[in-house]
């Protein structure tokens, strides 16, 4: 897995080169106007790795099968099975391929393959005039949560947080899915209930930080990612949105250090709520080494806010996540621990 620390100081220097390229009207934060039309049976939608490469391209094989179980025509981005030290191609090349599927007018949604890391790195390539024009579903998480701030940013229309193309897609995935992008229904999201043999479950916990109800915007995605973002112009206005985050291999201090930036940054104090989903492998490992709990390090940041706030939702590095629909309205319920999509994403 890449080190995407390692990286912060070159995306500071990125944003400042991706100012230069964006031109005036795209600099202006734009709120989702439009609506990317619902995806059908027998639609071609487009595939891409904007960051990490596939290690084997037969492994490609079984991610075309996946669209074409999902009733849909997967089209290949030309990066597509490329390397590029850990990238799938060199950052104008992958920029290119998502430029194409948005012009492509045969091309209805476009798919991420993975994630890794990569996405921030061709961000000053986009062709936002061209993405702009031509709203399409964009589907995927982790490092995609660049170009989702991105377009919630400049491209003016809702993407779609949710499983990656290479994910295993179970039921728990693929239905929420559907519901939203191809019935342009407006589900409530609630963790399932435990099957374990147990008087009290252990399995899919949540655990209210602040009570109550709030509505706004839904922004968010890898927490790591998000704030690398910080000071470049890629990242949208949160005032009165519901931001959710997750991320993974993160150990609390780095949870803690990064909730810090946001708050510092002016952003967690614009918020209406919060929805922190599942941070996997987040434990510190290191020997003697006395920290917070990452429920203690949420606690500190978010229940000051005084905002709905909770943790423990089904998004994140699991197997089975919603999908969530970045820059649509919702409404988030701290005490029942749901967030309930308030507007069809889809035409």
């Amino acid at each position: 897995m890449i080190d995407r620390r390692a990286t912060l100081q070159a995306i500071a220097a990125m944003g400042a080169a991706g100012a230069a390229l964006l031109t005036a009207p795209a600099l202006a934060t734009l709120q989702p106007t439009r609506k990317p039309p619902r995806l059908k049976a027998g639609d071609t939608v487009g595939l891409i790795e904007p960051a990490g490469f596939t290690d084997d391209v037969y492994d490609l094989e079984p991610v075309k099968e996946t669209i074409r179980a999902m009733g849909l025509v997967p089209k290949a981005g030309a990066t597509l099975g490329k390397k590029y030290g850990y990238l799938a191609g060199e950052d104008r090349a992958r920029a290119a391929d998502v430029n194409a599927m948005y012009a492509d007018k045969d091309v209805k949604a476009v798919f991420a393959v993975r994630g890794g890391w990569g996405c921030a790195r061709m961000l000053p390539y986009l062709d936002f005039a061209t993405i702009r024009a031509n709203p399409k579903l964009l589907i995927g998480y982790s490092d995609i949560t660049a170009l989702h701030m991105a377009f919630a940013a400049h491209a003016g229309f809702t993407t779609i947080h949710g499983p990656n193309a290479s994910s295993a897609w179970g039921k728990a995935s693929w239905e929420p899915f559907r519901a939203l992008a191809f019935d342009g229904a407006t589900p409530t999201y609630a963790n399932p209930q435990s099957v374990e043999d147990r008087l009290v479950p252990r399995q899919w916990r949540t655990r209210t930080i602040k009570g109550g109800k709030a509505q706004g915007r839904l922004l968010g995605g890898n927490l790591t990612v998000l704030t690398a973002l910080m000071g470049t112009p890629y990242l949208p206005d949160f005032t009165g949105a519901i931001l959710f985050i997750e991320d993974t291999n993160e150990a609390e201090y780095r949870i803690d250090r990064m909730l810090t930036q946001l708050s510092l940054g002016g952003v967690l104090g614009k918020l209406k709520g919060v929805v922190f989903g599942q941070c996997t492998e987040c434990v510190n490992t290191g020997a003697g080494y006395g920290n917070f709990t990452l429920s203690e390090v949420l606690q500190q940041h978010l229940e000051p806010l005084g905002i709905p706030a909770f943790e423990g939702a089904m998004f994140g590095h699991i197997a089975n996540q919603f999908s969530l629909p970045v820059g649509a309205m919702v409404e988030v319920d701290a005490d029942a621990a749901t967030i309930r999509v308030l507007e069809p994403v889809v035409s």
